[in-house]
């Protein structure tokens, strides 16, 4: 499995820039929709991230594998996005948890990585110019226009579902809570609530967060009805996080649709985005995302800020939500939505991601909020 040879390699975006650099991942072509995460850790968690799906990463910290991977860190059963794009790809890891190499685990999943590559100048294009599409190739003979038009006529990520793809294909039950020493303060009481979880592309620390709350987890497939949900007749529903265009998943929005009446709800990320447009709101197309642990969001409801990680690249318009429904959270960059509550149903959610907890726990509170919910339905 090992590659100690980094070859040439060229990175293609489809404005035409064209920069060479070295393989270290994979030998195959992707391409991918490039954005950019702003985490100073946590890169095996980003690789894993199935809201990644369709993407080419890049991750703006500029030394990237030095603490290794490990089994405990992964998101999920496997690697999802396209590509990955670093200043500087370190060879030998060194930390007492490292079980193994990023290149190795690059090779082992089929997904190619390029370094060496200026990725300031990369971010600054994206900023810029929007999202873009890029390519990851070891081709350096093929003349640049060549490859920016195969770049060019490569399908967009809201060309195609990406939650039929990362989702579970069968009811399982997830039971794994906390287990590292290094998990946060998070403790339910006695009783123990059913919670139906909709995976739309969940994070396994979302799930480990459900457990630990006090939730019995039952993940359902994205594209189950809401009859089949019901005749499990559990205490609350949970929507994940997931990749792609919130516009093309109807399946979803007609599920969600007939169970924001019935039981409580909780969503993240894609699962706020699918729950806003079921109470009327519009999705739209951000110019490059929010992907990062250091993104400040206001609570409304208590005028605190908390520090949280996103990976989003749309984001909800809240002029068309009815007023039944407030807006409880905003980005303080950009003001954009970043929670949703409904002032008469038990229903609420948020755009970002509580269970990463980069403030260190700043949003944990969100799950003990949703226990509540229940508690007082």
């Amino acid at each position: 499995m090992k590659r100690t040879e980094r070859k040439p390699a060229r990175l293609v975006l489809e404005d035409g820039t064209c920069l060479t650099g070295r393989s270290f991942g994979a030998t195959t072509d992707s391409i991918g929709e490039l954005v950019f995460n702003t985490s100073i850790t946590g890169y095996q968690e980003i690789l894993t991230d199935p809201s990644y799906r369709g993407q080419t990463v890049l991750l703006t910290q500029p030394h990237i594998g030095n603490y290794g991977i490990n089994s405990e860190d992964e998101e999920s059963r496997q690697l999802w996005l396209s590509g990955l794009i670093v200043r500087e790809a370190c060879a030998r890891s060194s930390n007492f948890r490292s079980g193994g190499e990023i290149q190795d685990y690059l090779i082992q999943h089929g997904v190619p990585g390029i370094e060496e590559v200026d990725t300031r100048l990369l971010t600054r294009r994206v900023r810029a110019g929007g999202s873009m599409k890029v390519l990851i190739t070891e081709d350096v003979d093929t003349a640049t226009e060549e490859l920016v038009e195969r770049v060019r006529q490569a399908p967009s990520v809201s060309d195609e579902d990406h939650v039929k793809a990362v989702t579970v294909d069968r009811v399982e039950s997830w039971t794994r809570g906390y287990e590292s020493p290094f998990s946060p303060p998070l403790h339910a009481s006695q009783t123990r609530y059913s919670v139906v979880a909709y995976d739309l592309g969940a994070k396994r620390y979302i799930l480990r967060s459900l457990v630990q709350c006090g939730f019995d987890v039952t993940i359902v497939p994205a594209d189950t009805p809401a009859e089949a949900v019901l005749e499990r007749k559990p205490d609350a529903v949970f929507l994940s996080n997931g990749p792609g265009d919130p516009a093309v998943l109807d399946y979803a929005e007609t599920a969600v649709r007939g169970l924001v009446e019935k039981l409580p709800v909780f969503g993240i990320c894609l699962g706020h985005q699918i729950l806003s447009r079921v109470f009327g709101a519009e999705t739209f197309k951000m110019k490059f995302g929010h992907h990062g642990g250091n993104q400040p969001v206001m609570d409304l409801t208590t005028e605190k800020v908390e520090v949280t990680a996103q990976n989003h690249s749309f984001a909800v318009d809240p002029t068309r939500l009815p007023d039944a429904v407030e807006v409880t959270h905003i980005n303080l960059n950009d003001r954009t939505v970043e929670g949703i509550r409904h002032k008469e149903l038990p229903v609420f959610s948020v755009q970002y991601h509580p269970e990463a907890a980069p403030g260190p726990h700043d949003a944990l509170y969100l799950f003990e909020r949703f226990r509540n919910l229940i508690e007082q339905s």
